[in-house]
């Protein structure tokens, strides 16, 4: 579900930084009234189908029988929920695209502190609340979305009264919703393929101990919190490409790849230094286990050093992603992850490496990533293709 609301309103944020740099308002209002039309459509789908066969979905997903009354619960209001998630992103991705990116921020801090504050009340019932385990989760995950939306929503009718950042209707334009699409739906599977490579990865992890089990589960976390700032990079990059090439600027393309490189470079090679000198010390935060705090440490001072690549291909991709070139970088993920990490993680874990074939192969595929992204750039291909692949009929 998050990779379908980040995927999908990528486009928005791509196709509002383009017509921004070009200063089009009309064009702006046209992106944003079709983009709450397809948000519509994708929640009453998305939403409606997950009540429908949620008992099924479990199924598929081998849910022990024992735990699909409480599964069901769960997933019941995530997929109610699912509305709150979808525009909590648009209207993210609708800022961005103009160049607020503050206030996204703001709602995510947000919306995290409320889901922190709620979540030990109503899971566990503390003082008037009632105990309401699992489910109390849920309930507090959709709670915290909706002040986030009502942040959001305040903070644009305020702000941006009478300007092209709100819908005045809802349109659905053949051409913009296949554009929206066309952008949209390749960066989506791109994250979902994101999501199955650590998915094939966990299933080879399980071939160990439960003790290699419970640490890459914590490391997988430390793996997405050092990706973050490098995102939040890409993200700028996107949006500063689409700006610059609606300005009529495309020539400042390379001063984003170099400076995004360098912004980079400090924050995560503070980060990649800290998992490879003190990987105990970050392991002990969150286990207390012995050997799940060595398999940790293992992964991070193996890894670690591999997210040194997170300061290159993240930026380079965001460009590719900025320029409307979602397609290429969904491929490259594909070779990166599908042929690259998954294989090799299976046959280096099947050696005398063990374990940590696993985690080489991980560093490789950051490796493969990195040139992969490079190489596409250097080409240029994306460059002479911008105007037809992000081009709209004015509106």
């Amino acid at each position: 579900m998050v990779a379908l609301c980040s995927g999908a309103t990528l486009a928005t944020s791509v196709l509002i930084s383009k017509a921004y740099g070009a200063k089009d308002h009309a064009q702006i209002q046209k992106i944003v009234n079709n983009s709450w039309t397809v948000a519509i459509i994708i929640i009453l789908i998305i939403s409606v189908s997950g009540l429908l066969f949620c008992e099924e979905i479990l199924k598929l997903l081998k849910t022990p029988s024992e735990m699909t009354v409480m599964a069901s619960g769960y997933l019941r209001i995530m997929f109610i929920n699912f509305a709150g998630l979808y525009l909590s992103y648009l209207i993210s991705s609708i800022l961005r695209g103009v160049g607020d990116t503050v206030i996204p921020l703001i709602c995510i801090i947000v919306s995290t502190a409320v889901n922190a504050v709620l979540d030990p009340f109503l899971i566990l019932g503390i003082g008037l609340f009632y105990k309401l385990g699992l489910n109390g989760a849920a309930y507090s995950d959709l709670i915290a979305t909706t002040v986030t939306i009502a942040l959001g929503i305040y903070y644009t009718t305020r702000k941006y009264k009478n300007e092209p950042v709100n819908p005045t209707g809802l349109l659905f334009e053949k051409d913009t919703v296949i554009t929206i699409l066309k952008i949209g739906l390749p960066s989506f599977v791109q994250q979902m393929l994101v999501s199955i490579g650590y998915a094939f990865i966990t299933v080879f992890v399980n071939r160990f101990s439960s003790a290699s089990i419970a640490a890459f589960g914590i490391v997988s976390k430390i793996d997405a919190i050092a990706a973050m700032p490098a995102m939040a990079l890409m993200m700028a990059a996107s949006a500063l490409t689409a700006q610059n090439i609606g300005a009529g600027k495309p020539e400042r393309i390379k001063d984003i790849l170099k400076f995004g490189i360098l912004v980079n470079i400090p924050v995560i090679l503070m980060i990649s230094v800290l998992c490879v000198a003190f990987p105990q010390g970050i392991m002990r935060a969150f286990v207390k286990e012995p050997d799940v705090i060595q398999v940790g440490v293992d992964y991070l001072r193996i890894v670690g050093a591999g997210y040194l690549f997170f300061i290159v291909f993240y930026v380079s991709n965001g460009i590719i992603n900025g320029a409307g070139k979602t397609m290429p970088t969904m491929f490259l993920s594909f070779i990166s992850l599908c042929l690259i990490r998954v294989p090799l993680a299976g046959m280096l874990s099947s050696t005398e490496l063990g374990i940590r074939g696993i985690w080489i192969a991980i560093v490789i595929s950051f490796a493969a990533s990195t040139i992969n992204s490079l190489v596409y750039y250097r080409l240029g291909k994306w460059r002479g293709e911008i105007s037809s692949e992000i081009h709209i009929e004015p509106a």
